[in-house]
């Protein structure tokens, strides 16, 4: 299983989910990707996404102005 990290830290929405969606695609089911953001905009609108296009949220941190979102990829990847 692969774990990918993207990098989309000092940009707004939508463009934390446009880069989520950009490595999902490449991945497979099972696969997770640790998105790091500072647009808390994320919050709503990655777990949306997900749900949307059948991924998991499987854990958000938030340490000071940065969150983190692990997004677990399911089978629509």
């Amino acid at each position: 299983m692969a774990a990918v990290i993207v990098d989309a830290r000092n940009l707004l929405c939508p463009m934390p989910v446009i880069r989520t969606q950009d490595a999902v695609v490449k991945l497979q089911p099972g696969d997770s990707i640790k998105v790091l953001c500072t647009d808390p905009g994320v919050l709503h609108d990655i777990p949306a996404w997900c749900r949307v296009h059948g991924h998991e949220i499987s854990n958000i941190e938030e340490h000071e102005h940065e969150i983190t979102i692990t997004v677990r990829v399911g089978q629509s990847g």
